[in-house]
């Protein structure tokens, strides 16, 4: 791997440096118009991309709306390098993210990422979120940060992903959308958005429906997001943020075997004459309500203060396959249905200061955050989809107390320098309700801290070609999905169970090419100590423990350039080599040095090219997604294979005098592939496989009104 990877960086270099080359030739004959981007995330505060010396990448609102049902991150998230998005079509366990690898083993929800909507943490003090929460229709953009200074934001070891609302239009808008395709799958929505006085509007609503590509896979998607930023001019802005999440009753299909995939990939999942979905109808409901205020206020013409507070409840209801006899009926056993009202909060504090060091502009910031989530967790029997006897009561709290501290350097014209320092205390505590003859009291509490120090430096070598480099910590705490059980089949959460750390180093480059281009590579290599994986799992229950270690090394490559002609380009590509370095033991199964880590593919591309014929508002684009095969298990016994699947789309526009009309059709998997779309991490049962849809297709309209 190494020959090639210093092979492709090289080859990629030199065409970095050429296109930035040609970019500097071109402006002495007629200026450019370069267009960088703008990021947040690593500084906190607007900087140009070029001069962060991190990897950044944003997908602006164009890209998240356009040809989109705007359901769900896998649409878009795929296009970023070093990100892999598998869409499980099942709306019961959301989608999986990884980040460089991080995130990959997890069955549910996203794990190993910080989740942030609008500046508001989507993702719980333990490090586990929900990116079914995010509304794409109202979005402005979403920032992806990947390395060492996603370790910034706390416990999270992979990345960052922030989406941002956008603001209402100066003119106030109104619109409808409509969305209808495969598997009776329609989606109906509605926009507000405007600026009355200093008070800006956006609200989104909408309904999502399917009927789903398998078997018991239906499901329905109510959401709401709104935003209210109120402008005091020199007293500050006020920027109010509420969303609200209802999925009732979605199916869950559950995981294929290999062989049940090859005999009908549509079936729903389980053992056909035991706990299969059907029988025990796998289902989840999943409501979920939240309010944010954040404050921004200018203290002097350089210093500013941003302060946020937010609330929210979550109310989840599952019911999952597992046998009665002798599995749910055992006295340790939490039953088949889980029963979660969840409540969470939290506040933060940060300062800005902007001045000079030396003579060169130097900004410092510092804040600290504390984030709280309390947990009534219940456990029933499922008594054939019929919610049966208590098998578990418990509180479960956690919470993050942490502390920060950040400064940027310009040490010279066209050095900059970034730094930063995070210490976080990450606490657990769990009061048992349920004492029983062989189920004893298993009330307990644990806490973990860890101060994560990460430097990085950006130089431009020209001013449309930078290099950088990087490094710094990480760690990722268990989360209380993975304390729930202890190994060997006791009773009370798994406190043996120690953090993550993980140490960054990353090399860079970034370039604008041309007028309308730019392109970024990363070669980075990661190596962490106590990597959290499955330690056994059988009768609905997991238990994890520590491996001794794993490295992940790996390239990012991505393009985005304007071409002559109307056409538009862009490629993404990750080279990843995510393995184990030192043999553990799983359960009772030998693991050896070198085994891949499950969920992660060795590489992965996505490419598209757009073209556009503006007088007549038409586009039409390709998409190409490649995968490598991901291995499902840490023995790396079995695999779902590598595929290549083609989606086109195309769309038209049509405009008046206060109204715009919008009309699209999409076609994907244009091959027929059947290939897999997700993978469950060390399933009991040998069921790992999520079979994607074959090819399927959408139509959508949206039509817009200014008064």
């Amino acid at each position: 791997m190494k020959t090639m990877r210093n092979s492709v960086m090289a080859a990629v270099a030199a065409a970095l440096a050429g296109g930035a080359s040609g970019a500097v030739a071109q402006s002495a004959t007629q200026k450019p118009a370069l267009l960088p981007e703008v990021s947040v995330s690593a500084t906190r505060v607007e900087r140009d991309n070029m001069d962060i010396p991190a990897s950044i990448d944003t997908i602006d609102q164009r890209t998240i709306r356009e040809d989109n049902p705007q359901v769900n991150l896998s649409e878009v998230l795929n296009r970023v390098p070093g990100i892999v998005v598998q869409n499980r079509q099942n709306y019961t366990q959301d989608l999986q993210i990884s980040s460089r690898g991080f995130g990959a083993r997890s069955t549910f929800g996203v794990r190993g990422l910080r989740l942030i909507a609008d500046g508001i943490p989507a993702t719980m003090p333990d490090g586990q979120g929900q990116a079914s929460t995010f509304n794409l229709s109202s979005a402005k953009s979403i920032e992806v940060l990947r390395g060492p200074f996603s370790s910034l934001y706390g416990n999270a070891a992979g990345g960052v992903v922030q989406i941002f609302t956008a603001d209402g239009p100066a003119i106030p808008t109104f619109s409808l959308n409509a969305l209808y395709g495969s598997f009776d799958t329609t989606k109906l929505g509605a926009q507000y958005g405007g600026q009355h006085g200093p008070l800006n509007v956006m609200i989104d609503a909408s309904r999502f429906e399917t009927n789903g590509y398998r078997d018991h896979s239906s499901a329905r998607r109510d959401h709401l997001n709104a935003k209210f930023k109120y402008d005091l001019g020199s007293a500050g802005v006020f920027t109010l943020v509420l969303n609200s999440l209802d999925q009732p009753e979605n199916e869950d299909p559950l995981g294929l075997t290999a062989a049940q995939v090859a005999q009908n990939r549509r079936q729903a999942g389980g053992n056909p004459v035991g706990a299969n979905a059907l029988n025990f109808n796998t289902r989840k409901s999943n409501a979920q309500t939240q309010a944010g205020l954040t404050y921004d206020l200018s203290l002097t013409t350089n210093t500013r203060v941003n302060a946020r507070v937010y609330l929210g409840d979550r109310q989840v209801t599952q019911h999952l396959a597992i046998p009665l006899a002798g599995v749910q009926t055992a006295a340790t056993h939490s039953g088949g249905v889980v029963d979660l009202d969840r409540g969470f909060g939290g506040a933060a504090l940060r300062l800005t200061h902007e001045t000079k060091l030396a003579g060169r502009p130097f900004t410092f910031n510092a804040g600290i955050d504390y984030d709280r989530m309390k947990e009534r967790r219940r456990g029933y029997i499922n008594n054939n989809g019929v919610t049966g006897g208590l098998k578990r009561d418990e509180d479960d709290t956690v919470s993050n107390t942490d502390m920060y501290a950040q400064v940027e350097w310009q040490v010279i014209k066209d050095l900059n320098v970034l730094a930063g320092l995070r210490h976080s205390r990450v606490e657990f505590n769990s009061t048992d309700y349920f004492i029983v003859a062989g189920n004893p009291n298993d009330s307990g509490a644990v806490d973990y801290a860890r101060t994560t120090p990460v430097l990085g430096a950006s130089y431009k070598i020209t001013p449309a070609l930078s290099a950088y480099a990087n490094m710094g910590k990480g760690f990722e705490t268990p989360t209380f999905a993975e304390l729930a059980y202890r190994p060997g089949g006791g009773t009370g959460l798994n406190f043996a169970l120690q953090p993550a750390n993980s140490l960054h180093r990353e090399i860079g480059l970034k370039a604008l090419i041309g007028d309308h281009g730019h392109a970024n590579l990363a070669v980075f290599r990661i190596d962490v100590t106590n990597e959290i994986v499955v330690n056994s799992n059988a009768g609905g229950r997991s238990d994890f423990k520590n491996a001794s270690g794993t490295r992940r090394e790996g390239l990012e490559l991505g393009w985005l350039q304007k071409l002559p002609y109307g056409f538009e380009a862009a490629l993404s590509y990750t080279l990843l080599n995510a393995r184990f370095t030192q043999p553990f033991t799983a359960g009772t199964t030998a693991v050896l040095a070198g085994s891949k880590l499950p969920g992660t593919a060795g590489n992965n591309l996505f490419g598209e090219l757009v073209w556009r014929h503006p007088p007549n508002g038409f586009h039409a684009g390709v998409e190409v997604r490649h995968s490598g095969k991901v291995w499902v298990n840490d023995q790396n016994s079995e695999y779902a294979g590598a595929y290549t699947i083609v989606n086109l789309r195309a769309g038209l526009q049509q405009r008046g005098k206060g109204w715009k009309l919008t009309e699209f059709v999409r076609i994907d998997n244009v091959g027929d592939k059947g290939y897999i779309g997700s993978v469950i991490v060390a399933e009991a049962n040998g069921r790992y496989y999520e079979p994607a849809p074959k090819r399927n297709a959408m139509i959508g309209i949206n039509a817009e009104f200014q008064f």
